[in-house]
Order: structure tokens, then sequence, then C-alpha cells
């Protein structure tokens, strides 16, 4: 017998050649509008918030029925940025400094041959809303604002934490934090639930790892506002922070 060929094919709302397809059940929203800042996984700022808001289509409570009785879960989610890039066998992974090639399948790297990237995040709590249906109110996402999400599963703490695991090359890379300043002018112009959560995004050194210009100032979006900042050695300092709506209006 003759075996059906199934590929998959990032084309919500279209089938072509007999596809599989897969949806887009939900868009989550996070308060980085670029890549540049996001932790590079999930977890590692706790204090990061998201909405995970359901398309229409899925917007039904029984389809999260007993979804609040889990701590965490599993978000497959498209690169949405890179979704079109061509994907490469061997990449150069930020935690070691941008000069030594892996294999792609070693790596959570964006350029695949399906951009798909998977996350577990904090689920805190499941607002009902009567425009969106249940919301998803979820910590440590490592996402841009208006990701896309394929699916949602429960973490499975008996299944899915693994004591005896091992890391592979990023056992041997240490995560330094960095000493962050944020004068106490520029801190007050933001809102001070995201004062914390600023720093700790910003210990994490967003830089690549490859760049170490003491001089440079780098930039970037953060829940509404244009952070500024320079690193000399192991210290960070925030330069300027603007408010992207008042800058713009």
């Amino acid at each position: 017998m003759r075996k059906q060929r199934f590929s998959l094919l990032f084309m919500p709302q279209k089938t072509q050649h007999g596809g599989v397809i897969l949806k887009i059940i939900a868009k989550i929203r996070t308060d980085f509008s670029e890549k540049f800042g996001i932790p590079r996984q999930s977890g590692m700022v706790e204090g990061l918030e998201g909405r995970i808001v359901f398309e229409k289509e899925y917007r039904n409570p029984d389809a999260v029925r007993g979804l609040d009785g889990f701590s965490h879960i599993w978000l497959l989610w498209q690169f949405s940025k890179t979704a079109d890039a061509k994907w490469s066998p061997t990449v150069r992974p930020p935690k070691l400094g941008g000069n030594t090639r892996m294999g792609v399948f070693a790596t959570r790297s964006p350029f695949r041959p399906n951009p798909i990237g998977l996350s577990s995040v904090r689920l805190k709590k499941i607002e009902m809303s009567d425009k969106f249906g249940p919301v998803l109110i979820v910590s440590g996402a490592d996402l841009l604002d208006g990701t896309p999400i394929y699916d949602i599963k429960p973490y499975l703490p008996y299944a899915d934490c693994h004591f005896d695991a091992t890391g592979g090359f990023s056992d041997n890379v240490n995560q330094e934090l960095l000493e962050v300043t944020i004068p106490e002018n520029l801190s007050e112009k933001l809102p001070e639930g995201k004062r914390e959560t600023l720093r700790q995004v910003l210990a994490l050194d967003p830089r690549p790892s490859y760049q170490e210009d003491e001089n440079r100032v780098y930039g970037f979006g953060f829940a509404g506002y244009e952070i500024r900042f320079c690193v000399q050695g192991k210290s960070l300092t925030v330069t300027e922070i603007l408010n992207v709506y008042n800058e713009s209006c």
C-alpha cells in the first residue's frame, strides 16, 4: 500500500496538496515590541507577564476546562519574524559567543526547517472576558508581542521534569548577571510594576555575546517605552527612557 505523504504547511486558512495545516489558535501579548531584549529562554524572568488571547474560533471556555489546575503550560509557537528565512544545518549559538557552530537541532535557533518554538511558562490565572472569552495570564514568557501560538499543553511534572538531564554545551557556559543601574529620575518614568522586571531583563545582558563595545548605546522597546543603555565591564547603566507613545504624538 502506498503511504500518503504529509508536510507541515504554515499557511492558516488554506489547504494545499493534502498537507497538514497548523492552525493559529491564539496570540500572546507581551511587553516586547522587538526581538532584542527578550530573554533567551522562558522562565528566566518570572516577572514578565503575558496575556494569551484565543482566536475567535477557539474562544470556548470548555476548551480550557481543567487547565487552571496546572501551574505551568507548554506553548508551541511560531518564530513569526523568521518564518520566511532559510534554514541552516549549523548555527552560531549566542551562548558560545557567536563564533562556534553547532547543529541546528542541538540548539533552539529560529533558523529551522519549520519555524516552531517551544516554551514552558507559569499559568497565573484564567480570566473570563466578555469580548475575548478565556484569556490565559502567564509569566516568564520569552515571546515577542503578537507571537502566533499553535498549541497549548499542560506541563506534567512526573513526565516533563527529568532530574538527571544534562544540558550539552550549555552546561559549560555560565550566565553571569550584570549589575544594573537605573537612575531614579529615569526609573520613575516607568509604571511601578515594570521597574524590577526591567532590571531583571537587563541583568541577563540583552546584547549579542560578541558585542562588547563600551561606547555603544543599545536600545529596545519594553512596555511601551524605549530603553537605552550602555555596558562597561559587568556594569549596565540605563541612559534614557522614552515614552514611545508620547514621543510619537
